[in-house]
């Protein structure tokens, strides 16, 4: 099979010996849900191709018939000049150690500056072996619960390709829909606090008078930490207008 590696604008996702055809699927389609394409599969258990595999890819089956096939690990990273492994264990090993997020960041500072990232992912049962993990520069260690550390193949590469891709995107700026309304400026906001101090002062709701300056202090506050609108600022005029009005009834 080829690899259909055109540029290297995105790591490549090595499956060490998976022992299921549904595993791969379901990582291909995992893969696939945040835009990453490149995988190699090495040795896999029930041999290729896998026609539970393309079941369970559920729409990225073009990962699986692209994904090159080799029989052992070298081949698979031979043109990567960065290799990540993934592992929940510890090795003994002197090598760097990532989290997912780190790691992720890390590969998008060598593929920017010309590098090929692989990141390998070991078999269900019991993981990477320490003559797949020696050949990495570094590790990739997900922080899980110590008493239950194994994850799944599928899961453990959603998990690099979520990190990837929200390293790879910029966050979006909050967009606030203001409705037809504007934000309310500082005059606008002290006019607000103003009418409440003299309402609430009328109502004798600053008390016991040792505590009256601390209280005020609170309550401007509180509206200087609300994202109040022009309109949240009449609202809120208007409950304290009609409230009085209904005391003064009484």
């Amino acid at each position: 099979m080829t690899d259909q590696i055109a540029t290297a604008d995105q790591p490549i996702f090595v499956l060490v010996r998976p022992q299921m055809g549904e595993n791969i699927g379901a990582a291909a389609r995992a893969m696939w849900n945040f835009g990453l394409d490149r995988m190699r599969i090495v040795d896999p258990r029930d041999g290729w191709p896998n026609s539970r595999a393309v079941a369970l890819a559920s729409g990225a089956g073009r990962l699986l018939d692209n994904a090159m096939l080799t029989n052992d690990v070298p081949a698979a990273i031979a043109d990567a000049t960065y290799v990540f492994a993934t592992t929940a264990r510890v090795r003994g090993l002197t090598k760097p150690i990532f989290t997912p997020e780190e790691a992720m960041a890390q590969a998008r500072a060598i593929i920017a500056g010309g590098g090929r990232v692989a990141v390998l992912f070991g078999p269900e049962r019991a993981g990477l072996e320490n003559d797949d993990v020696i050949r990495a520069n570094a590790i990739i260690t997900v922080p899980v619960n110590p008493e239950f550390f194994s994850l799944n193949l599928a899961q453990c590469v959603l998990l690099i390709a979520y990190e990837w891709r929200r390293a790879a995107d910029p966050r979006a700026p909050l967009v606030m829909d203001m409705a037809g309304t504007e934000v309310a400026n500082g005059e606008e906001v002290e006019h607000l606090a103003r009418h409440y101090d003299d309402r609430l002062t009328e109502a004798g709701f600053f008390w016991p008078e040792d505590k009256a300056p601390m209280m005020r202090q609170n309550l401007r506050n509180l509206w200087s930490r609300m994202p109040l609108t022009r309109a949240d600022v009449q609202i809120l005029h208007g409950i304290l207008r009609q409230m009085v009005r209904w005391k003064s009834r009484g």
